[in-house]
């Protein structure tokens, strides 16, 4: 059993995301602005599954990086002064994304999240996606903190 930092609970009070989008249950490591491990448990009744692909289901890959994503806002949020922690997180770029292999249904997704960047309201991290100890996933995505669009 790995130890929890956050549960869910946790995780909705920061990130304003919500079920179906909400790709993290858990964190399970956190160095304070330098890297964070989370886990998305896959299972087979996510509403994605319907659709993608009926009789052979597969995570979509935007998912998995969205997932990426969530935890770099979560490490970026708690390392964060007041002010941003009042903004959402946005993608700003995403580059070098490989797909190793398919997630499934029943598979644990552990994302691990390494800042590369944090220069002026901008935070950069290399993101990949284990199963097991299989990498399934991984890409350097480029976000920074804003108010909420409305």
């Amino acid at each position: 059993i790995l130890p929890m930092l956050m549960d869910v609970n946790d995780i909705m009070k920061i990130l304003p995301h919500r079920y179906p989008f909400l790709m993290v249950d858990r964190i399970i490591e956190l160095e304070h602005g330098k890297r964070c491990v989370g886990i998305k448990n896959v299972t087979a009744n996510e509403p994605f599954f319907q659709g993608h692909f009926p009789g052979h289901p597969v995570m979509p890959g935007v998912l998995i990086i969205e997932a990426m994503a969530q935890v770099a806002a979560i490490m970026g949020y708690l390392a964060s002064d007041e002010a941003s922690r009042k903004k959402v997180s946005y993608f700003i770029s995403i580059d070098n994304a490989r797909f190793r292999k398919p997630v499934l249904p029943g598979d644990q997704l552990r994302i691990e999240i390494e800042t590369t960047l944090n220069r002026r309201g901008i935070w950069g991290v290399n993101g990949k996606a284990y199963v097991g100890d299989t990498l399934v996933t991984e890409a350097a995505l480029k976000a920074t903190f804003a108010d909420a669009a409305i």
